[in-house]
């Protein structure tokens, strides 16, 4: 059985098989035995359609299964499908989505608001009576709102054969109309590239997507049919199998390379004082040490309260003088080897790792072990 959130995808791309082993049918080269098994393949595929379509709809059937915590809400698209509708005339159903027009009649009376929550292109027309909802709080473009009604009939001169006349709304997500980028109007790629968290709400990104989707479906499907496997290769390597063209190096390295480099490297003298300073700490320790052993019994106990934080002088002093001996070996703000070549040690990987260009040689791999 198939999910009512997913039969509208299975519909659309079993529609396009049988339309596809349609037109190989008619191609004079094919054997006989091949016209065969495409009639065959296309009578199967015709069954599959003519049971997804004949589907029954109902409130229950079509409530998007990821909603039925909250809300009990219906895709647009499920309420639309196959017959805009029609069959859930004078059922009471659940839909949410953005406003992308809206507008009041009457003198304010009710608002007619064209909703759509991304499922399908095509949007919902909703009609809301001033004393449900203040038509000021959702009339704006962007205006989010989930609301409960009864689907009736449109009027004869309407596009659609439906609309949801609201009884409750049970959520409005407010929005100021002069601030929304996503206007009504039509937008350019160039400007819709600097609105990412809200570009999928426009058609033309949308439709992109659902397309994209399909023919993935689509591919993964005839390639599973098939009886061949999805490999995940690897997307990171420390190889240069190829071997025949400019690598994408991958590091973590450069953020703190600029910042390094904004800083003068340590001078020498700068490094022998930090040496003194260590080598001062570790006079101290071995002095406290002596103390501990051959001093008095009140020079023993001041000696084990003093040791601990004498020790940990010592550490940060040569820490600091191994951190500035790195620094003054970096360059461009990289740490250097004793060759000069980058010092990896440090980076996320711990070596030079670069995007691979080597996935067909890991799918011949798993070819060789697996066919």
């Amino acid at each position: 059985p198939h999910s009512p959130v997913h039969v509208e995808m299975a519909v659309t791309v079993t529609a396009f098989e049988v339309e596809e082993l349609r037109k190989k049918l008619q191609e004079t080269s094919l054997s006989d035995n091949e016209k065969k098994e495409i009639e065959e393949k296309m009578a199967t595929r015709q069954k599959e359609l003519e049971q997804l379509r004949s589907a029954k709809k109902s409130p229950g059937s079509i409530t998007n299964p990821y909603s039925k915590s909250l809300y009990m809400r219906a895709a647009i698209k499920d309420v639309l499908s196959e017959d805009q509708g029609e069959s859930l005339i004078g059922e009471t159903i659940v839909v949410g989505g953005w406003v992308k027009t809206g507008r009041t009649a009457d003198k304010g009376a009710f608002t007619f608001l064209e909703i759509n929550d991304g499922s399908c292109p095509t949007s919902l027309q909703v009609l809301v009576k001033a004393e449900v909802e203040n038509p000021d709080r959702i009339k704006q473009t962007g205006v989010c709102v989930v609301v409960e009604g009864e689907l009736k009939a449109a009027p004869a001169e309407s596009k659609q054969k439906t609309e949801l006349h609201v009884t409750k709304m049970l959520h409005v997500g407010t929005c100021e109309a002069a601030a929304y980028p996503i206007a009504k109007s039509k937008l350019s790629l160039e400007f819709l590239r600097e609105k990412i968290h809200l570009r999928v709400r426009t058609n033309t990104i949308a439709a992109i997507q659902r397309i994209r989707n399909c023919l993935a479906f689509a591919t993964h499907r005839f390639f599973q049919e098939s009886g061949f496997q999805y490999v995940h290769t690897p997307i990171i390597t420390a190889s240069d199998c190829e071997g025949a063209g400019e690598m994408f190096q991958i590091t973590t390295m450069l953020a703190a390379a600029e910042e390094a480099g904004k800083k003068p490297p340590p001078t020498e003298e700068y490094i022998a004082g930090l040496k003194a300073a260590a080598s001062a700490a570790g006079s101290k320790v071995a002095d406290i040490k002596k103390a501990s052993k051959e001093g008095s019994d009140a020079e023993k106990e001041k000696a084990k309260q003093d040791l601990k934080p004498a020790l940990d002088e010592l550490m940060a002093a040569k820490k600091a003088v191994e951190e500035a001996e790195a620094a003054s070996k970096n360059v461009g703000g990289l740490p250097r080897t004793a060759t000069g070549g980058i010092d990896y040690s440090s980076d996320f990987f711990g070596q030079p790792v670069n995007m691979t260009v080597s996935g067909q040689l890991q799918a011949e791999i798993y070819a060789c072990a697996m066919t």
